[in-house]
């Protein structure tokens, strides 16, 4: 008795893309000799041979290496110029090394990099992200993932309520409140966090995003001091909200006094102000993080006229002493420069504009291509990102998007995107455009893929 294929590989014959896999493999291998010895000459002194784990996750033989990056194209040590639609996961948003970031960059660093002093750059900023984001007060952080840390203190220092509310299967960063899911239904700590100590359960609810009767119950409790959320769920598969989600659901989180803060550090993909001015959402607080520095470590996190005066009003009522939040670095001089920069010269309407038309060119071709291969698998956009999913419909929550993901198979696409010239997110199928992102790279893209189903799907 024959098993049958599982959805994400329907459609496909899984005995060629098997062998395609291998082929693909021992092409890899012979087009990258200097990325070989610098991966085994790393391993003596780096975990797992990488700087960072997840740099194992590109499903190569082993680490590919990256000498250079301009614009919309990687160059790595073999000398291979890849046309890179993954763009850091994101951090490269403004492209690789863009000018204005640069010029700021060089200049500032010059100029000194830290002093634990305001600067007028910093002024700038705030005042930037306040027009664009609609919230008026701002502080910084190095990373979303300490954004979201101090966000999360201020809300609960804010409200006195002692719990967040998550969506199963978010990604806030590594904040380690988040990593719970629903199994079957019910919370579970994630069990990937390494080193957990105590129990997440206690403090964190989880509910299915677009369920507004899953959240109206959770919040009825009393004791959620913030709702944190992606206005659209990008790291599980993308999930979009639907049509009346989130005007319900912001009425709802405002009936039981709990915050509500949207962290856009993917979805300001969508427009110049993310998808939260794109489509009138009204947090109480907003978290932006990798894709505002051009490249630099930075992040910011904005809240309303209200929860400001009450996080203000909590830190001068709380005893005198560290506060748990912010770094020494926080804000540094080279950082406010990279997001200037960023910000005013570089993710502009008319950068936006061309991003917003390259990523329809690429999602329709994306439909054109599924459709000639006969898969059953959909596309979903958010502005600038775009993904093909393993399944006919958009899912509607985490449940239903990680049901759909197929990491082996993923891995075998990615790899002979690869060599083929074309780099894109390891996680999962995300695609993103930066301004130096052209037609042509959109067309490799295409074509580089077109190449890959062919090889997998029945020989015709």
């Amino acid at each position: 008795m024959t098993t049958p294929l599982p959805l994400s590989r329907q459609g496909l014959d899984w005995a060629r893309a098997q062998a395609f896999l291998a082929a693909e493999r021992t092409a890899f291998v012979q087009a990258n000799p200097r990325s070989a010895q610098l991966a085994t000459q790393a391993n003596a002194h780096l975990m797992f041979g990488v700087p960072l784990h997840w740099m194992t996750d590109w499903g190569t033989p082993f680490a590919l290496h990256a000498a250079h990056a301009a614009g919309a194209t990687v160059t790595d040590v073999d000398g291979h110029t890849l046309a890179d639609f993954c763009l850091g996961d994101t951090g490269a948003m403004c492209g690789h090394a863009p000018p204005a970031v640069v010029a700021a960059v060089q200049t500032q660093v010059a100029q000194g990099c830290t002093t634990m002093l305001a600067t007028a750059e910093a002024a700038t900023v705030a005042a930037e992200l306040a027009s664009r984001f609609g919230l008026p007060t701002w502080q910084f952080a190095l990373s979303a993932t300490d954004a979201n840390r101090y966000v999360v203190r201020w809300a609960r220092a804010a409200t006195g309520r002692p719990k967040i509310l998550v969506f199963n299967g978010c990604y806030h960063g590594t904040i380690e409140d988040v990593f719970v899911d629903l199994v079957n239904g019910l919370p579970v700590q994630r069990p990937s966090l390494l080193g957990q100590v105590h129990d997440l359960l206690a403090h964190t609810v989880v509910v299915e995003f677009n369920d507004l009767a899953a959240l109206e119950a959770a919040l009825a409790q009393g004791d959620v001091a913030c709702v944190l959320a992606e206005p659209a769920m990008t790291n599980i598969g993308m999930v979009l909200p639907e049509p009346d989600f989130w005007p319900q659901a912001q009425a709802i989180i405002r009936r039981h006094g709990t915050l509500l803060v949207l962290d856009e550090t993917h979805t300001i993909s969508t427009g110049p102000g993310g998808y939260t001015q794109a489509h009138g959402l009204q947090p109480d607080a907003l978290v932006v993080g990798k894709p505002v520095g051009g490249g630099m470590p930075c992040a910011a996190y904005g809240f309303s006229a209200e929860l400001a005066a009450r996080a203000e009003a909590a830190k001068r009522l709380a005893p005198p002493g560290h506060s748990g939040i912010g770094t020494t670095l926080t804000a540094n001089m080279l950082s406010m420069a990279a997001m200037r920069a960023a910000l005013i010269d570089t993710l502009t309407p008319a950068a936006y504009r061309h991003m917003l038309t390259l990523a329809e060119l690429l999602a329709s071709g994306l439909r054109q291509l599924i459709a000639r291969h006969a898969l059953p698998w959909c596309v979903t956009q958010v502005g600038a990102r775009t993904e093909f999913q393993f399944c006919p419909v958009p899912p509607r929550n985490g449940s239903e998007a990680g049901a759909m993901l197929d990491s082996e198979l993923e891995h075998l696409i990615h790899l002979g995107l690869l060599n083929r010239g074309v780099l894109i997110t390891p996680f999962h199928n995300m695609m993103l455009v930066c301004p130096a992102t052209t037609s042509e790279h959109v067309q490799q893209l295409l074509a580089a893929l077109d190449e890959v189903l062919a090889a997998i799907t029945p020989a015709t």
